[in-house]
């Protein structure tokens, strides 16, 4: 039971994939068995479910934001290869 509405082959152009009849057969029909199970899901009854984003809770995992002092700039420029006035000289990279 092929996908009518939905064209594996002008997707597969846009995409810049080059498919063969057989490979576009085959994804016309894996496309079809997909959208049949989504049309199976739409009837399950989900009446009194509360709708989630995510499975499980989401958190932020990342520490308060505290400031602290940083390094001086005769710290920063301590190892640096080549400096000038108090800066880092680097190579140039873009012409």
């Amino acid at each position: 039971m092929p996908a009518p509405d939905f064209d594996v082959r002008y997707v597969a152009t846009l995409a810049r994939l080059n498919l063969t009849d057989e490979e576009t057969r085959t994804f016309q029909h894996q496309l079809a068995d997909v959208l049949a199970f989504v049309d199976a899901l739409k009837k399950v009854d989900v009446t009194g479910v509360e709708p989630t984003a995510h499975t499980s809770d989401v958190f932020n995992v990342f520490r308060d934001d505290v400031a602290r002092s940083g390094l001086t700039s005769a710290e920063a420029l301590g190892n640096a290869p080549r400096r000038a006035n108090d800066l880092f000289v680097v190579t140039k990279v873009v012409e």
